[in-house]
């Protein structure tokens, strides 16, 4: 029976062993830390008072792999969808963008006329971009070579449709700003996520704490993957792993670690790359203050909000978060109180409990131009040893969906060297 070493216990490693596993192989996943999930994990706060999410994770129906995984773990049903998003001005003014009769691409298209936070001006530069956008994503080849916002503004777009409309999406779906990130990825999450199916766009929410997704309940279908928790892998081998004193063989060894680890656990180069950081606020307060399930917050600092408690308990997510890296923890809670309520008038008469802040400083890579060619494939030059993670060679950018896109394709390369061919990767749509 083939056997695998999985190091690392995020979404990449977890969905290389579910595959592997699910296909009768021995597999053996190391995981530094107590609990599983990487980046997207739920932990504990001190003084015991339950489990949180280090940030609020969504998903689109257009992640087929990351939906896979979850139906591999029996977890999809814990997954709640939603038709509609919610923009919301200062001042409490909501529109919302949700589907509507006619086929795609034109499914949003009546909602979107009805937005009120753009201008006409900024409506028919949208539409005009949005044509442009579906011509030119396989005719380009210059797509990974200019910004999205150098796009942008050869598209002729106004600063309304930039600001409210193609930053409030990008930004918080690729966590990079516009003048960084490769227009290759702004045009990825346009075409799959909004233009390519009806309910593409639909966004997925865990109904429970993301820990409980994939804790080890999830994990009891599959004897033959044994999960290691606390142990670190200090050293990386063909057909071997070094963890203190224990050194576990097996066929294949997948590294899905962070590209920062790659160099010090095996003998491999990857190319040089930079992070972008994701802020998290989680606020508790004494009585409601919303009743939207989620919103995304216009020109504020704060850029989406979830309602996670009736009301009472909310997180607001502020991604490529560069300017509240430096920013003390009293300083972001009394900003994120002080936008919430020039969005929702209940927080400013609603007494706040407690709160928390988590600073994802390394949340993901940076999205930037040039990269896509430089990102390595799942096979490396040591036999045995393949390489994933959601800064792989995935198609993705850095998102649940391209971690788990990066573990099957490692399972890929896995079973190919053992003459068992498999295919695990579920393309995306033409």
């Amino acid at each position: 029976m083939p056997s695998a070493i999985v190091v690392g216990g995020g979404l990449a490693g977890m969905a290389a062993a579910a595959a592997l596993g699910g296909s009768g192989w021995e597999v053996d996943l190391f995981e530094a830390r107590p609990f599983l999930g990487g980046r997207a994990a739920s932990y504990e706060l001190p003084g015991g008072e339950g489990p949180i999410d280090n940030c609020q994770h969504v998903l689109l129906r257009c992640c087929r792999n990351l939906l896979d995984f979850y139906q591999r773990l029996g977890v999809s049903q814990r997954i709640r969808f939603h038709r509609e998003y919610y923009f919301v001005e200062p001042g409490g003014r909501i529109s919302a963008l949700r589907g509507g009769r006619l086929p795609a691409p034109l499914h949003l298209a009546g909602s979107f006329a009805r937005l009120r936070f753009l201008s006409v001006s900024d409506k028919i530069a949208v539409a005009r971009a949005m044509a442009a956008l579906a011509r030119e994503r396989h005719r380009r080849s210059d797509l990974d070579r200019i910004t999205m916002l150098e796009w942008l503004q050869e598209k002729r777009q106004t600063p309304g449709a930039i600001e409210r409309f193609w930053r409030q999406v990008l930004v918080s779906a690729i966590n990079e700003d516009l003048n960084r990130m490769a227009a290759v990825h702004g045009f990825q999450v346009f075409a799959l996520g909004f233009l390519a199916g009806g309910d593409a766009y639909e966004m997925g929410v865990p109904a429970v704490h993301l820990g409980d997704l994939y804790g080890t309940a999830a994990w009891a279908r599959w004897p033959n993957v044994r999960l290691h928790p606390r142990t670190t892998v200090e050293r990386v081998e063909p057909g071997c792993a070094h963890a203190g004193r224990t050194v576990a063989r097996a066929g294949a060894v997948i590294l899905a670690v962070p590209f920062e680890r790659v160099r010090a656990l095996a003998d491999l180069e990857v190319p040089e790359m930079e992070h972008a950081p994701i802020t998290g606020v989680h606020l508790w307060f004494d009585r409601p203050v919303m009743e939207l399930p989620h919103a995304t917050l216009l020109d504020r600092t704060m850029q989406w909000a979830f309602n996670k408690g009736e009301g009472r308990y909310i997180q607001l997510v502020v991604s490529a978060s560069r300017a509240l890296a430096p920013m003390p923890r009293n300083e972001i809670i009394a900003l994120a109180a002080a936008e919430l309520g020039e969005f929702f008038p209940a927080a400013r008469s609603a007494r706040l409990l407690k709160a928390h802040v988590v600073k994802e400083v390394r949340a993901t890579f940076s999205a930037r131009t040039g990269l896509e060619r430089e990102r390595p494939a799942a096979k490396t030059h040591l036999p045995g040893v393949f390489l994933a993670g959601d800064w792989t060679r995935t198609g993705w950018p850095a998102t649940m969906e391209g971690a788990v896109r990066s573990g099957y394709l490692a399972a890929e390369a896995a079973a190919e060297l053992a003459r068992t061919p498999r295919r695990f990767l579920i393309a995306d749509p033409g």
